[in-house]
């Protein structure tokens, strides 16, 4: 038998099938160790057949890496119809798929020794010394029970019972000890669902394909999810369960902990090595039926998948953006139809794209359009900063803020503040000459953050000592740029002195458990006021909310990307959804210099629908996704000459193809990046907008052309309609 080996190297050239003579009982989807040129390396096999082209350059496989399969034959379908629909490397598709630990034996099982006798212990007393009185004690404590052998020799001593073992009295065995995520929480209670939410669970448990299950906040979408999966294992299948925020994951796990109990398993890059490649191997034997997760858990390893939820679906980080690039609803959609099962896209507010698809038939919509216990959404108020400027108001908070700070603190309430830039102040510069710190390494300035006294690249991460006067003109007029979440919290601290204030960004969470922490401090009463930035905004329940601030709610709108007003209603809604959910009034206020933007408009209504149609009919007219595809190559190299060059050698060998589907070509041009330099990297792109009719012919002759160009401190990525395009 001949067996198809991808060996683990991530190199083109070397990501392509390679023959090897199977040893006996190898399957497809194991992982192997195999001779390769002069070492030994892991390979993964991905098919077996009877012959091959190159009979006397064979080699055998040396032996199978696990005694179980790590891939099943979905993932290696998977593999296949993705490697070409994205253009991605085999191997980078099959990392995808198993915890890190597993490969190169970084994390293994881990056993406990237990002890036990292996007879009657009255019969083996008879037969001990009386004199050997702790192996008699030892025997004796036994008796009918099972001891962790560290206990026993601790009790008793390591000669007394290593003697014992040594005479067959004692059996010493091993048990695989799982590291499991520490779960908060107890039993669930069951509620009893609305008509509204009875109505999508019947249409998911009796349907097939695609559902945009469009909930506003606190419509109750999880225990519509709950029903939905609760029938999935009553039926003898699987489940998948996806949430975009490491943050919300712990909270939906002790959830469905509650509810499910151990046959929920939890998967994200939160958890230690161990721990992840134990809740992956418990999904892969079965112990588990449920994957709770962000991202990465869509690749769980469940057979006979039942139903898959991607909640709060439109969420930018769905979308991997890193080496290998991939949209989570894409991997969703495939294995929903590989499964036969529903796909199901919860969310307050769906992406364009996929209301879109509910709107032309491709998917079908399910709404949830009031709270549960029909609780009111909370009020919206859009304060015109630009009017707090004129009545000599500069502080972080308009005077209407303040006032509702204080009030709902007061009533001894909670209240969120939401800004979507971390650190003090967005950026240094000198006032006298306009010189604007950067990073050495990246085209971007820099933020100060005032806890550490540094400067930050929030791009490479690469760390600066914050300067006292200007490096070019020695000026020591220095100005700081908009504030940032550090900054709101001293302005929380200096209006209300006794206040107690907690804060939630990529800087406060950089340990392991950190959200959870901040999360259960801030439920708990501990503080009356969580600043954060959009890891607040989604998903979370927090009873005792009932004031929001919203600052620099425009901060979103001008950014060069044409998801910038889907965004910033998006933002908008769900922070807001946060208020009000427990029977008290919520309100919520929008800090803008631009309140009569359509998108604060639609926001303070709550009006997704009319926001859709306005952000529909824009895009139609200017031929944006959906009703175009955006491809963008991205070029990037050591030397700005080396990414200037190939990206114009690509853009003439592209000038064909566009001629040939001119009519298809609704946009393209080639230029630095808007971000010209990361991490010491030049970057040069090329974008497109292409219609839908070609598009596939069109991608695969792209794919052709950027395939050429690898090469030593030279990378071309083939992104297809990124979520970002700096």
């Amino acid at each position: 038998m001949i067996a198809e080996v991808i060996v683990d190297i991530a190199l083109s050239e070397t990501d392509k099938i390679f023959d090897y003579e199977a040893t006996g009982g190898v399957k497809a989807g194991q992982r192997v160790l195999v001779p390769f040129g002069p070492k030994m390396l892991e390979g993964f096999v991905i098919a077996l057949k009877e012959t091959t082209k190159y009979p006397d350059k064979l080699k055998k496989i040396v032996r199978p890496m696990d005694d179980f399969t790590a891939v099943t034959p979905e993932m290696l379908a998977l593999m296949r119809e993705f490697s070409l629909r994205q253009n991605l490397r085999y191997i980078d598709l099959l990392r995808l798929f198993l915890p890190v630990g597993l490969r190169g034996g970084v994390i293994k099982p881990v056993f406990t020794e237990f002890c036990r006798t292996t007879a009657d212990y009255k019969e083996l007393l008879d037969t001990v010394s009386t004199r050997a009185r702790q192996q008699r004690a030892c025997l004796e404590y036994l008796a009918d029970k099972e001891i962790r052998k560290p206990e026993l020799t601790n009790l008793f001593g390591q000669s007394a019972v290593s003697a014992l073992v040594d005479r067959g009295y004692i059996e010493v065995y091993a048990v695989e000890r799982m590291r499991t995520p520490e779960t908060k929480g107890g039993a669930v209670k069951k509620p009893k669902l609305n008509d509204d939410q009875l109505k999508a669970v019947d249409e998911i448990v009796n349907g097939k394909g695609v559902f945009v299950l469009h909930g506003v906040t606190g419509s109750g979408k999880t225990e519509v999810y709950m029903h939905c999966i609760e029938n999935a294992l009553a039926s003898g299948k699987t489940a998948i369960m996806l949430v975009p925020e490491i943050s919300l994951t712990p909270q939906v796990f002790g959830l469905f902990r509650g509810r499910f109990g151990d046959r929920v398993a939890i998967l994200h890059s939160g958890l230690s090595q161990g721990e992840r490649f134990d809740e992956w191997r418990r999904l892969q034997n079965g112990e588990a039926k449920v994957a709770v997760g962000a991202r990465s858990a869509i690749f769980a390893p469940l057979e006979n998948v039942g139903l898959i939820i991607i909640d709060e679906e439109h969420d930018g980080s769905y979308i991997s953006e890193g080496n290998p690039r991939y949209d989570t609803v894409e991997i969703a959609e495939f294995r929903a139809k590989y499964n036969g099962c529903p796909l199901v896209l919860g969310s307050a507010t769906p992406s364009i794209e996929s209301y879109y698809k509910a709107e032309k038939g491709q998917y079908k919509l399910l709404e949830l359009p009031h709270r549960i216990n029909n609780l009111l959404l909370p009020e919206m108020e859009i304060i015109n900063m630009s009017e707090q400027l004129r009545i000599g108001n500069r502080d972080v908070f308009s005077t209407e803020l303040k006032e509702a700070l204080k009030n709902t603190v007061a009533r001894r309430e909670q209240a969120l503040i939401f800004l979507n830039r971390r650190g003090y102040a967005s950026f240094v510069m000198c006032k006298d000459c306009g010189f604007i710190l950067k990073c050495r390494d990246c085209d971007i300035s820099l933020t100060y953050h005032k806890e550490d006294n540094q400067l930050k690249c929030h791009y490479c991460g690469k760390r600066y000592e914050m300067i006292e006067e200007c490096p070019v003109c020695h000026s020591k007029n220095i100005r700081q740029g908009r504030i940032g979440t550090e900054k709101v919290v001293a302005a929380v601290k200096e209006l209300l002195p006794d206040a107690n204030v907690l804060r939630m960004d990529n800087d406060t969470t950089t340990e392991k458990g950190s959200h959870q922490r901040i999360l259960e401090a801030f439920v708990s009463g501990q503080a009356d006021v969580l600043v954060g930035t959009q890891m607040i905004a989604k998903g979370h329940d927090f009873q005792n909310v009932t004031l929001v601030g919203i600052l620099d709610a425009d901060f979103s709108l001008y950014l060069s990307d044409y998801r910038s007003n889907e965004r910033t209603f998006q933002l908008i809604t769900q922070v807001a959804g946060r208020a009000g959910r427990a029977g008290k009034s919520g309100k919520v206020i929008i800090q803008t210099y631009t309140p009569k933007h359509y998108v604060f408009r639609y926001a303070a209504a709550y009006d997704y629908k009319g926001f859709f149609q306005k952000e529909k009919n824009s895009r139609e007219v200017t031929k944006f996704p959906p009703f175009t595809n955006i491809v963008r190559i991205l070029v990037t190299s050591t030397t700005d000459k080396r990414a200037m060059d190939t990206a114009r050698l690509i853009n003439e060998e592209l000038k064909p193809v566009i001629n040939e589907f001119k009519n298809d070509f609704v946009y393209y041009k080639g230029a630095k990046a808007p971000i010209s330099r990361i991490q010491n990297k030049y970057r040069y792109q090329l974008l497109m907008r292409i219609k839908p009719q070609n598009y596939e012919e069109i991608k695969q002759r792209i794919f052709s052309v950027t395939n050429k160009y690898k090469g030593k401190e030279l990378w071309v990525f083939t992104e297809l309609n990124p979520q970002s395009l700096i």
